[in-house]
């Protein structure tokens, strides 16, 4: 597929990259090509490609959304997705590590609203950008888990096949509005260790007893 990444930070390049080297085409989608986070990342990867981002969003399969959350208002408005996913990989944070929207309403119910013609799937974000890089657990049998949140079936599959391709066990948690629990683990996540001080090479597990024996 082509995916396109508003945002290729950390958490953007890391995903990027990888998904990459799993066959898909990346175009990194901004306005200003001489940015440093750009230009670090095509320094780092010669394969993506660059385009403004509604040319971006218009010839992607899937769009990646993984600016600072305090930027998506601005920057979303006024763009056209015509029912593509959008994967919201972004955290409202406030101070103090908090819920930057004070846990009234999910960052991801914030995105869809300001970009009303998107299918908005919250996912990629319980982690740090270090399990993104690599999710290879290999002493577990169990995959780690990534929690997703979204409102289309469609949308929430195309996103669980992306996680699959980097390693992860999708787990479905249900409509949209789950998406500001899946921000409450994020918190918990950086708290621990950005606060903490804990390794960052933890990842979270998902087990289902079979009731049918």
């Amino acid at each position: 597929m082509t995916l396109a990444f508003i945002g290729i930070g950390n958490v953007g390049f890391a995903l990027a990259h990888q998904l990459q080297q799993k066959g898909h085409a990346i175009v990194v989608a901004t306005n200003d090509a001489q940015s440093e986070t750009v230009q670090k990342a095509l320094a780092h990867n010669v394969n993506f490609s660059l385009n403004s981002v509604q040319e971006a969003i218009d010839k992607a399969d899937v769009v990646f959304l993984a600016t600072p959350f305090q930027a998506n208002e601005a920057f979303l408005k006024g763009l056209s997705f015509t029912g593509k996913t959008l994967i919201d990989c972004t955290n409202p944070v406030g101070p103090g590590i908090s819920h930057g929207l004070n846990s009234v309403v999910s960052g991801s119910e914030k995105v869809q609203e300001w970009a009303p013609d998107a299918k908005v799937v919250k996912a990629f974000t319980i982690y740090g950008f270090e399990n993104f890089a690599n999710s290879h657990y290999p002493n577990y049998a169990l995959q780690p888990a990534m929690l997703i949140a979204g409102n289309d079936t469609s949308a929430k599959a195309q996103t669980a096949g992306l996680i699959s391709d980097l390693g992860f066990e999708p787990v479905d948690m249900g409509g949209l509005d789950q998406a500001l629990h899946l921000e409450h683990m994020t918190l918990l996540w950086v708290k621990r260790v950005r606060r903490d001080g804990h390794s960052p090479h933890f990842v979270w597990g998902y087990m289902q007893r079979d009731e049918s024996h």
